[in-house]
């Protein structure tokens, strides 16, 4: 009994792994649409491991559109990690469109890390790009902001090396800022802003890109500040903070030479002052040497007295003047 239990459940087990090894429904459906992939094939899938599911249905899909695609191609394109199921809508909808595209381009493009069953579709339906706001500033000194729509196709023969949309993006609000920087006036600007679309699409900006352009329409034209203006008036203020500085240290070294004056007249009085403290010193040396008598004393003190009177009536009478003046 137990051997009978242990036989059943060891056949179970086989027929399960069997099951698993050779997917019974996804070869009936490969031969039913016309794909017909032998068994052999698929539990080479398994044993590379690759769900074959992955490779069957697309290939399903391609045959029924109308394509053949070798499942061989299949295998290598998931093994090289490149997504099998989006190749093979690209290729279906490149057929239907009337596009060249083979499997090898459209893996490469794959492979590539560009998505191309999007490329397919702008191929057929372009695409619209809104660039940021470009500020720009005319030779009159007044700034322009523009909004531009570029409409780009995708280039099928190029998407392997070529540029993508933010070199598209980057051209184009270089051009832009090269036409309003170029134009005498903003005024010519603002009447005229389909010339910087056509100035700006005779260049070929999409050169070395993955993308054609089909049109670069100007969506919204601004003016924004004075940047002329702006930069005089920063000028003039920069220019006056100089002539303050210099006129600051004018001030400083005047004060500077003030005060060295100020010092040497300082210096000056005090010299008069030792100067005159040595004169009586002289007159009691003059009296002891007899080079000088007490009556040439009293004269020099008489002198002394009348001058000081003198100086005193000046003095006096330039007041009265002064008052007799103010009355």
């Amino acid at each position: 009994m137990e051997l009978t239990l242990g036989f059943l459940l060891l056949v179970v087990a086989f027929a399960m792994f069997v099951l698993y090894m050779v997917p019974i429904r996804l070869w009936i459906s490969a031969a039913a649409s016309g794909a017909y992939i032998s068994l052999i094939s698929l539990v080479g899938m398994r044993l590379r491991r690759i769900p074959p599911k992955v490779i069957v249905e697309p290939r399903i899909s391609a045959v029924r559109a109308g394509l053949e695609i070798k499942s061989d191609d299949l295998e290598s394109h998931y093994l090289a990690g490149g997504d099998v199921n989006k190749v093979v809508l690209a290729l279906i909808s490149a057929d239907k469109a009337g596009i060249e595209l083979t499997f090898q381009r459209a893996s490469a493009i794959d492979l590539a890390g560009r998505d191309v069953l999007e490329a397919v579709r702008m191929s057929v339906n372009p695409k619209v790009i809104n660039t940021p706001v470009v500020a720009a500033v005319a030779k009159d000194g007044i700034q322009v902001k523009a909004i531009s729509r570029v409409t780009v196709r995708a280039n099928i023969d190029r998407l392997v090396g070529g540029a993508g949309e933010e070199t598209i993006l980057a051209r184009v609000g270089e051009g832009i800022v090269t036409t309003i920087g170029s134009a005498e006036s903003h005024k010519k600007v603002l009447e005229n802003p389909d010339t910087i679309s056509k100035t700006v699409l005779a260049k070929g900006l999409d050169s070395g890109t993955a993308f054609e352009i089909l049109s670069i329409d100007i969506a919204d034209v601004d003016v924004g500040e004075n940047i002329g203006a702006k930069l005089q008036t920063d000028q003039a203020e920069a220019d006056k903070r100089v002539a303050q500085a210099l006129a600051e240290g004018r001030r400083a070294m005047a004060v500077a030479v003030e005060q060295e004056m100020t010092a040497k007249a300082q210096e000056m009085r005090a010299k008069l002052i030792e100067a005159e403290a040595e004169v009586p010193l002289a007159m009691a040396e003059a009296f002891r040497q007899g080079n000088m008598g007490i009556m040439d004393y009293y004269r020099m003190r008489n002198i002394q007295a009348d001058t000081g009177m003198r100086e005193s009536i000046s003095g006096e009478e330039k007041g009265s003047e002064t008052g007799d003046q103010g009355t």
